[in-house]
């Protein structure tokens, strides 16, 4: 573990402990990886989305830090926390629009990170936060995986690091998992046909 990652379990912990001065010192250890998080939930995005990425890490950093029954653990268990709460605010976000517009445009939400991603359909990004809480009641390692690595841009070996699983095991559930929210996301799409 490198001394910025320790750096920040150590505040982390800290933070748990109640210790003034912590948060401000944590902030600036975790504002570059908050920014790569919410710069990839940007891309997804629509042109012209009304939320700036800036706004969004510190929404997600305040509510992070604001959370006083959480026992932080490290910084693995920060940043998957961090990946959640963007999804959440997206999702609501969507849902705001979508309630104002009366049902406007889908927004894209691509599960794969190369250009083949365009030929996708686009998807319902409620439809995605549906499934994905369906997924975490029957597997939650599986949901873990999605939220790391889509909603939390982390990486195959990062992921495993994080969850203690081998890289060809987060190779296969993340796999699996699309698979199986492809199917899920589909079949919602029929039943409202």
């Amino acid at each position: 573990m490198s001394s910025s990652q320790d750096s920040v379990t150590r505040l982390l912990v800290a933070c748990s402990n109640g210790q003034q001065g912590a948060l401000d010192q944590l902030f600036p250890l975790v504002y570059l990886e908050l920014r790569r998080q919410a710069a990839r939930h940007m891309r997804l995005e629509k042109a012209g989305h009304t939320l700036q990425p800036t706004a969004l890490i510190h929404e997600v950093y305040l509510r992070l830090v604001n959370q006083r029954d959480i026992d932080w653990q490290g910084r693995a268990q920060f940043f998957a926390a961090s990946a959640e709460i963007m999804r959440r605010i997206l999702i609501d976000h969507a849902r705001r629009k979508l309630r104002d517009k009366r049902g406007g445009s889908w927004i894209r939400l691509p599960f794969e990170e190369t250009e083949e991603a365009a030929s996708e359909p686009e998807v319902n990004p409620l439809a995605l936060n549906e499934a994905l809480e369906k997924l975490a009641e029957l597997d939650h390692r599986q949901s873990q995986v999605v939220m790391l690595k889509y909603f939390g841009g982390r990486t195959i070996e990062e992921i495993a690091a994080d969850l203690k699983i081998s890289p060809a095991t987060v190779k296969r559930e993340w796999k699996m998992a699309k698979t199986w929210l492809r199917l899920e996301i589909s079949k919602g799409d029929q039943d409202t046909h």
